[in-house]
């Protein structure tokens, strides 16, 4: 029989396995989670510690989200290399091993080539429709029939993807003989070209000649660096076959193919075949790409960023159920903007988030690990990836930590809710607050954190947009060098949140 110590050691031993294992589970790596713009969304994990749960005692009365369309098929172009790469596997005669012994069996996971590419597919769709449900459940807005009014840019895919998170949004109980009721308004503004539309867009880049000067510099800088990896790959991968030898550009497309692959078709074997820092040099190209195109590595990115950021910023100040002076128009209190990949780091260099780590800005040499380097285009430019602002009403104060709170709550006959008990308690208020998140993973501001969960107390969140941030930006108009084309007063602003228009508007119902 075994002693009380034996019996204790080995149930200690047992644990310590379990949790080794957790950690191994924990840390598996994902590629996906590492696909920059071809990962399927994801909710970014918590970089700066802190959880995006809702701070106990406060509520979020206002929020407003810019994203990127759903998961969708490839565009022509990039369909053409797939096809390129079917070709060459199919055209050969050659013996595969190892990780690629698949490929003489790969097929192209396009069917309909006239009505897939470039359109949503149906994982988009599923992600559309998630993020719906997920939204009406964590906000509270919307009461049981109430209509509710969603902005989107004009290609189909970002259309589709509107539409997809409406349906989930008002997925709840039985309307469909009350025409009335629980129905969303896709209110579809025109993709923005000079001498249209100007800041009054959710393409607002497009009309910004200075930007498109520099939005160039993604490509070549992340071109530069894929020169440094891809052909090592290559020379490991080609160890696998006799009689047929891959080059950079099918390393390429073969990346590529983990991501879209999976989520078009459910197809992971493209994912398995590259190792781990394969998928963070993969991963970081994409980085530079975004970085210096659209991203704070561009001059002009706050420029085109900023007015969307100051016409919620706005909005934040006269609160839920309001609209700004001479607006016509008040906007619900979850504001939903869908959009394109390259029209999200603008957001990020208008907040002037994630420009102050140790590697600004990016090097295009080497790969600097990721503790040291805070932009992540998995994190923010991901199938339907985003750029959320969160107001939130919080109660400061309340019981002295001589005391602990929960001494019971006192509820009043006919009176929703009820007070703590505490004698010792003191006096509370209540504040408003901001929050930024990115693919839902809380971004402090910096030098403005001092808040419940990181947030940024209003009116320091309000002085930092109007000054810091509008001094960074600097007016559209003028820096877009459109001075001449379009006055100021009419090309600097977002409108189209607070003043109602000729758009083109679209009901979505359930039926």
């Amino acid at each position: 029989m075994h002693s009380k110590a034996f019996w204790r050691d080995l149930l200690s031993s047992f644990i310590v396995l379990l949790v080794g294992a957790s950690s191994v589970i924990a840390e598996q790596f994902d590629p996906l989670h590492h696909s920059g713009p071809a990962s399927p969304y994801f909710v970014a994990p918590p970089l700066a510690g802190v959880s995006s749960t809702v701070p106990d005692g406060c509520v979020v009365d206002q929020a407003a989200w810019l994203l990127r369309h759903g998961s969708r098929y490839p565009e022509p172009g990039s369909f053409t290399g797939w096809e390129n790469l079917f070709a060459k596997f199919q055209n050969a005669t050659y013996t595969a091993r190892g990780p690629l012994s698949f490929i003489p069996f790969w097929t192209l996971p396009i069917d309909d080539e006239p009505h897939q590419p470039l359109f949503l597919s149906s994982t988009g769709a599923g992600e559309a429709f998630a993020l719906g449900v997920k939204l009406r459940k964590r906000y509270g807005f919307t009461k049981g029939g109430e209509n509710i009014t969603i902005w989107t840019a004009g290609q189909q895919r970002v259309i589709d993807t509107a539409t997809y998170f409406t349906r989930g949004y008002l997925s709840a109980g039985n309307y469909l003989t009350t025409p009335s009721l629980n129905r969303g308004t896709l209110i579809i503004l025109p993709d923005s070209t000079t001498n249209t539309t100007f800041a009054d867009s959710l393409t607002p880049s497009s009309s910004c000649p200075a930007y498109g000067i520099f939005s160039g510099n993604g490509s070549s800088t992340s071109d530069s660096f894929r020169s440094t990896f891809r052909q090592g790959i290559a020379d490991r991968l080609n160890r696998f076959l006799d009689g047929l030898v891959l080059d950079t550009t099918d390393i390429g497309v073969m990346q590529d193919l983990c991501g879209f692959g999976f989520e078009v078709s459910g197809d992971h074997r493209f994912c398995d075949v590259f190792i781990e820092n394969e998928w963070l040099d993969y991963e970081y190209a994409h980085d530079l790409n975004y970085y210096y195109g659209s991203g704070p590595g561009n001059p002009l990115s706050a420029t085109v960023g900023f007015p969307w950021l100051k016409a919620v910023t706005d909005l934040f100040i006269v609160g839920p159920g309001n609209t700004v002076k001479n607006g016509t128009l008040v906007p619900p209190p979850l504001i939903m903007g869908f959009t394109h990949d390259n029209n999200i780091p603008p957001l990020i260099s208008a907040l002037g988030l994630w420009n102050s780590s140790q590697t600004s800005p990016l090097p295009i040499t080497h790969r600097p690990p990721l503790p040291a380097r805070e932009f992540r285009s998995s994190h923010l430019v991901s199938f339907l990836g985003n750029v959320a602002i969160e107001r939130m009403s919080c109660v400061i104060g309340g019981p002295s930590s001589e005391q602990p709170m929960d001494q019971g709550v006192f509820h009043q006959a006919n009176v929703l809710g009820g007070t703590v008990v505490n004698a010792n308690a003191t006096g509370t208020r209540e504040e408003v607050f901001v929050r930024v998140l990115a693919n839902e993973a809380v971004i402090p501001i910096p030098r403005c954190r001092s808040g419940p969960g990181s947030s940024c107390p209003l009116d320091e969140f309000v002085g930092y947009v109007n000054g810091e941030r509008k001094g960074v930006a600097g007016g559209f108009v003028e820096r877009c060098g459109l001075e001449g084309v379009v006055d100021v007063e009419v090309g600097d602003e977002v409108r189209f949140l607070t003043v109602e228009g000729d758009r083109e508007e679209m009901l979505v119902g359930l039926n």
